[in-house]
């Protein structure tokens, strides 16, 4: 009878162990963007958030992106990079030109949500993929550290502001419930199913 209640601890903690390490491979980051922002500053009421979502093992790169209340009309977005100090300066752009496949143009509000694979040379830029040794593999792993140093923002550009109306630097985003939420869910699950064996 204390097979199968041993049975359950030992898969809550192969399910505890799988959520940490799915947990360490993703990588996230938040982007506020706003004109002031900008590289010059402006004035522009538009406001902007994303989130980025790296995974070095899987080679994925998750945006999400909403915004609102640009003055011009969207003509452009993606992500620059590196910056010569973090959080400060201008880079040129990393991912895919002219804007990201499937970016709403034309429009002063909008979300954007795509996943991009960055082992395939359409989700860089040529002249980032020749700026950082040539190679996918080499490529990936300087956005990565362009993102973890700080270097890299999303930019949106409009008709007004070409150069961009709203941009926001990549930050490391804080820790969050929901994984642990998700994990405190299962065992709670398991440990009534351990009980409910134990009964029988």
């Amino acid at each position: 009878m204390k097979t199968p209640a041993l049975s359950v601890r030992v898969l809550a903690a192969v399910a505890a162990l799988a959520i940490t390490n799915l947990q360490a491979q993703n990588i996230v980051y938040n982007a506020t963007l706003t004109g002031p922002g900008e590289s010059p500053t402006n004035s522009s009421p538009g406001t902007g958030f994303a989130t980025i979502i790296i995974n070095p093992t899987t080679h994925v790169l998750f945006v999400t992106l909403f915004f609102a209340g640009l003055i011009g009309t969207t003509t452009a977005s993606h992500i620059h990079a590196a910056t010569p100090a973090p959080f400060a300066g201008t880079a040129g752009v990393a991912t895919t030109t002219p804007t990201f496949a499937g970016f709403p143009l034309g429009v002063q509000s909008g979300t954007f949500t795509t996943t991009l694979d960055m082992t395939q040379s359409s989700t860089w830029n040529p002249a980032y993929v020749s700026a950082n040794g040539g190679t996918l593999a080499a490529t990936e792993a300087a956005f990565i550290a362009s993102a973890a140093n700080g270097t890299s923002y999303l930019n949106i550009h409009t008709s007004s502001f070409p150069g961009g109306e709203i941009r926001g630097f990549l930050v490391a985003a804080p820790e969050t419930g929901a994984t642990w939420s998700l994990l405190l869910f299962g065992l709670a699950g398991l440990a009534l199913a351990s009980r409910r064996l134990r009964r029988a």
